[in-house]
């Protein structure tokens, strides 16, 4: 059994030996976000978690992957937990609509550590975040997966998730074809 936590003290522990056996939170920035979650939190750790729960986008301007920076969405990063840290899953939004700036891949994106991969956490991890998206008032959500991932496409559609077509990402991302999905809350 599986609950999406709030990050705490309590909890960073095990999230950093995660962090430091190798695993990303970050589909897009792989060992870079890694790199940078590490060294926040050896730098200050409460801080660190502070800046995973910012509802009101009060956090500074976010650097993509070709190095533009972007306003800071409201948005919120609870941890996959069945005793200890098991991945990561996030929640973002922009106020008074559904709609999302192109440099956002989906408003919710999730990332299981390897070695818990193929025991439905992900979809628990997702179905729980949906009743907290449901909480900000939008019709629905979007999430995003590239082609050649069917374990993500898989973990959408269990949980509602219908697809909306392939679509083109942002430059900033590099440009490629990827798939869109809807689910209706």
């Amino acid at each position: 059994m599986i609950e999406i936590v709030k990050p705490t003290l309590e909890h960073l522990p095990s999230y950093k030996a995660a962090l430091e056996r190798g695993w990303s939170p970050d589909n897009v920035r792989l060992m870079e976000a890694t790199r940078e979650q590490l060294a926040a939190i050896d730098e200050d750790p409460a801080a660190f978690l502070a800046s995973l729960d910012d509802p009101e986008a009060k956090g500074g301007p976010i650097t993509l992957p070709d190095g533009t920076t972007v306003p800071q969405l409201p948005g919120f990063r609870r941890w996959i937990w069945d005793g200890e840290a098991a991945g990561s899953i996030g929640f973002r939004w922009q106020p008074g609509t559904a709609a999302l700036p192109s440099h956002v891949l989906g408003h919710i994106g999730y990332a299981v550590v390897p070695w818990k991969r193929g025991r439905g956490y992900a979809t628990e991890a997702l179905r729980l975040m949906l009743d907290e998206a449901r909480a900000v008032g939008l019709p629905y959500v979007e999430l995003t997966t590239d082609l050649d991932n069917p374990a993500s496409q898989k973990v959408v559609l269990a949980n509602g998730g219908r697809v909306v077509g392939p679509f083109i990402k942002d430059a900033a991302y590099g440009g490629a074809e990827s798939l869109l999905f809807r689910i209706d809350l």
